[in-house]
């Protein structure tokens, strides 16, 4: 989970990094949010895989 965590607070800062206006560039509107993403989806399936008991 905390790699997810990880994820998703690295997509954030890579968003504040962009230097357009607004973050109107490539990195706040398409790298950004497609690693936020990526975050959530790992955080999700970290919460709900299930894991063997033997």
């Amino acid at each position: 989970m905390l790699a997810g965590l990880a994820l998703i607070i690295l997509g954030f800062v890579i968003m504040a990094l962009d230097g357009e206006p607004h973050g109107n560039g490539f990195l706040g509107l398409t790298l950004g949010p497609i690693i936020v993403l990526g975050g959530f989806i790992f955080e999700f399936y970290a919460i709900f895989a299930k894991t063997e008991k033997n």
